[in-house]
């Protein structure tokens, strides 16, 4: 859920289409500004301090992503392939979504909607019980996703007299004031289950508001969906989302836009309310206007300020595995002992001691993720708390591993300000509202990516890319699909 940045001082408007552009970033945000801009003639430049493009998903080894690893609302996929006129993506589903494991054996494989058709697949795997409440939280939130979409998804960033159309026609529905963790009760084995989603936007789910109830239901209604092997002409791409990456990298090159990696932005210099130029470590660039898709934090340290300004979500250690034998595709998560002391080390800024433990498997490669805290109170032995990562999920599912590599929430500073993965923590009854593209007083400046309208994740990115440089043309709103779950 957004709100305009631009509330919050006087409004700037960019006076004129620019014909030239400097993107800062290039995850998916930043590609998808530089493909719509390039598409309209403009001559784009993009910065990035990365030697490849994908963002969070180039950390680590350059053959496997480092963050993101599946893909949600394929819609959104399907639209921005025909908007670049490229053949429909290669989209499978995965059967099950994710297989859930508790540590007394007990496992939960959830079917989505749209694979499926029906709910019997998974009300099967509970209790009768556990299948009524199953069925009421999934519907309760397909009714809040549904009821926010047109406001906070698949729209541009809400002005007051449309969040306040949204509080009329759905604020009851949403609950405010009443946290995620009251609302989705549902007995030891389920309840970890509802409140994992919240983390998808990097809240501590203990304190995160009811309404982010609405995310489960981008997964168990719409799918998982994995992304097949790129083709860019003759070429045959690597597949994954950081396949994607370089493919909309390599149409952007072909449009005409030039890619600088390794160059690291310094600076933002102002002049007369806009912004004049960047400096980077390779000197100072210039152009009529300026796309930062990087963290939003990182924006304003760039233009001058300070620390980030409201508490920072989550962020992650992963690990990444090379394997001896192609086990598929698959998710896996690993419930630990006690799910609430899992937050509570993270809230006290340790690396958790029996964390949640998320697989994902991609034939002879693995991905090992759990939560942690952005700015850990000390800096972990990253080599020793990634092997005691491995012993735990070792201990739970054997994997022929020849091969790891660790990433610590610094390694992830690299892309976001304080190794927040989707910036400020998204808890109490304003937490999930994002700031829009606009930055107060710089018409010439477009704020995109995961910490901004309409938020984190892959999908929700390149609709902020897309979106935030066709308002900067002035552009008519892209919905790219739009709900259709």
């Amino acid at each position: 859920m957004t709100h305009r940045a631009a509330g919050r001082g006087p409004r700037a408007k960019a006076t004129r289409s620019p014909s030239s552009v400097i993107i800062i970033g290039a995850g998916f945000a930043g590609l998808a500004a530089a493909l719509r801009l390039a598409q309209a003639g403009v001559r784009v430049t993009v910065l990035d301090a990365l030697d490849c493009p994908g963002g969070k998903a180039a950390l680590g080894y350059r053959d496997f992503s480092s963050g993101p690893t599946v893909v949600t609302m394929p819609q959104v996929f399907r639209s921005l392939y025909r908007r670049l006129n490229w053949e429909a993506p290669q989209l499978s589903p995965a059967r099950p979504t994710t297989r859930y494991h508790a540590l007394n054996g007990r496992t939960f494989a959830p079917e989505a909607l749209s694979v499926a058709g029906s709910l019997e697949p998974t009300l099967a795997q509970l209790t009768r019980a556990e299948g009524r409440r199953y069925a009421e939280l999934l519907h309760l939130s397909r009714q809040l996703y549904r009821d926010a979409a047109d406001t906070f998804i698949f729209a541009p960033p809400p002005t007051l007299p449309r969040l306040g159309r949204y509080a009329l026609a759905a604020g009851r529905t949403a609950q405010p004031g009443r946290p995620l963790a009251s609302l989705v009760q549902s007995g030891p084995f389920m309840t970890p289950f509802w409140l994992r989603f919240a983390t998808y936007l990097g809240a501590d789910p203990y304190r995160a508001p009811a309404v982010l109830h609405n995310i489960p239901w981008v997964e168990l209604g719409g799918g998982v969906w994995h992304l097949g092997a790129q083709r860019a002409g003759s070429q045959q791409k690597a597949g994954g989302l950081l396949g994607l990456a370089h493919r909309m990298s390599a149409e952007a090159e072909r449009l005409g836009v030039q890619f600088r990696y390794g160059t690291r932005v310094t600076a933002l210099r102002t002049e007369g309310g806009r912004v004049a130029s960047a400096q980077t470590d390779a000197g100072e660039v210039q152009a009529d206007a300026f796309v930062s898709a990087v963290d939003i934090s990182r924006t304003r340290q760039l233009l001058g300020g300070g620390a980030p300004r409201r508490p920072q979500g989550v962020s992650g250690f992963a690990v990444q595995l090379r394997l001896t034998a192609d086990l598929g595709q698959g998710h896996h998560i690993f419930w630990p002992t006690d799910y609430r002391g899992e937050w509570q080390d993270i809230r006290a800024g340790r690396l958790p001691l029996d964390p949640t433990l998320y697989l994902h498997l991609d034939g002879g490669q693995g991905f090992l993720l759990v939560n942690a805290p952005a700015t850990p109170a000390r800096e972990t032995d990253r080599r020793e708390y990634a092997a005691y990562l491995l012993r735990r999920l070792q201990d739970r599912f054997g994997l022929p591993m020849t091969e790891a590599l660790a990433l610590s929430p610094a390694d992830y500073t690299r892309t976001a300000a304080t190794g927040a993965l989707y910036g400020a923590a998204p808890h109490g009854l304003l937490g999930s509202l994002r700031p829009g593209w606009r930055v107060a007083g710089l018409g010439n400046l477009r704020q995109v990516g995961g910490t901004v309208h309409p938020g984190g994740g892959v999908p929700l990115s390149l609709l902020g890319g897309w979106n935030g440089a066709g308002e900067l043309l002035g552009l008519p709103y892209d919905a790219l699909g739009g709900p259709e779950l």
